[in-house]
């Protein structure tokens, strides 16, 4: 069942002139009480500035994924995503999903295999209309999206007719990892 938030800005829409954009935000977490943090991140997201959850799919339940696969003995991730509507950049929209996860747990970013570690929450965006950025900061649409079935899946769900910029159909690209092995 999809779960829809119809909450507004918090009265920050007539704060800025710029329309709103849609964005595609990934939410997972392996560690601790993952379906009350799933569910806390997501009223987090509702209450950011200038932003509104407009829809979340219902929660699925991944393995974890390492630099060389799926891995069984880790903790299992519970996986969702939301769709909002904001009116920040997105470098800031970037900077609030980093402040989120902080607030719930999750150790400060790091380079390297330590991106690949346990986490209490991790909160990727994924798209940004159809923005194509690539700095050392900020990359969008997400350069793995494509590959993971634990976006695509919870995305496809809440959005069916959903295009990831520049890769295609959600609906294309998880009957592609069907036969290609989901990543």
């Amino acid at each position: 069942m999809n779960r829809r938030l119809a909450q507004g800005f918090d009265g920050d829409a007539a704060a800025s002139d710029a329309a709103a954009t849609e964005a595609v935000i990934a939410l997972g977490a392996n560690l601790g009480d993952r379906s009350q943090t799933l569910g806390a991140a997501l009223v987090d997201l509702d209450r950011t500035p200038l932003t509104r959850v407009r829809l979340a799919a219902e929660p699925i339940e991944t393995v974890a994924l390492t630099p060389e696969g799926r891995d069984s003995s880790a903790p299992s991730y519970l996986n969702t995503v939301a769709i909002v509507e904001t009116r920040l950049a997105p470098t800031v929209l970037l900077g609030y999903l980093h402040a989120i996860e902080e607030r719930h747990g999750r150790a400060p970013r790091v380079a390297g295999a330590a991106r690949w570690q346990d986490r209490t929450l991790d909160l990727d965006l994924i798209a940004y209309g159809d923005l194509r950025i690539d700095t050392p900061l900020l990359t969008v649409p997400h350069p793995r999206a494509a590959e993971r079935d634990f976006v695509l899946l919870p995305w496809a769900s809440i959005d069916p007719d959903a295009v990831l910029p520049g890769r295609g159909a959600v609906a294309d690209l998880i009957r592609a990892l069907g036969q290609e092995g989901a990543g």
